[in-house]
């Protein structure tokens, strides 16, 4: 798997109800989306951004292509950052369970000494 952060240097935060729109109304773009698992939508001092869960560089590289960095520049009015993470180990606490590879595995009793 791959994740891959984008951040938009917008220069300032916006509100948490403009930031719910925002992304309420690109949401429907990312539904379905071939090779997506999940997308977090980001809001900081600095502008925005999105956390993306990917099946595979290839998934990643398909929406990340030459026409995704006009598409953004318009839409934000400054180029993003993108950023790819190979992406193995998770620790999931809402699940209780450790995944490798998208699979649960056990822990061994002394993991954590």
């Amino acid at each position: 798997m791959l994740i891959a952060i984008v951040q938009i240097p917008t220069g300032s935060k916006r509100s948490k109800e403009e930031a719910i729109e925002g992304a309420k109304l690109s949401a429907p773009m990312y539904l379905g989306m071939k090779g997506l698992i999940r997308k977090d939508y980001l809001n900081g001092d600095e502008g925005s951004g999105g956390v993306y869960l990917w099946e595979s560089r290839e998934a990643a590289e398909a929406w990340y292509n030459e026409d995704w960095w006009p598409m953004m520049e318009k839409r934000f009015g400054v180029r993003p950052t993108l950023t790819f993470y190979d992406h193995y180990v998770t620790v999931d606490n809402a699940a209780g369970e450790l995944r490798v590879d998208g699979e649960p595995v056990a822990l061994t009793e002394d993991a954590a000494e």
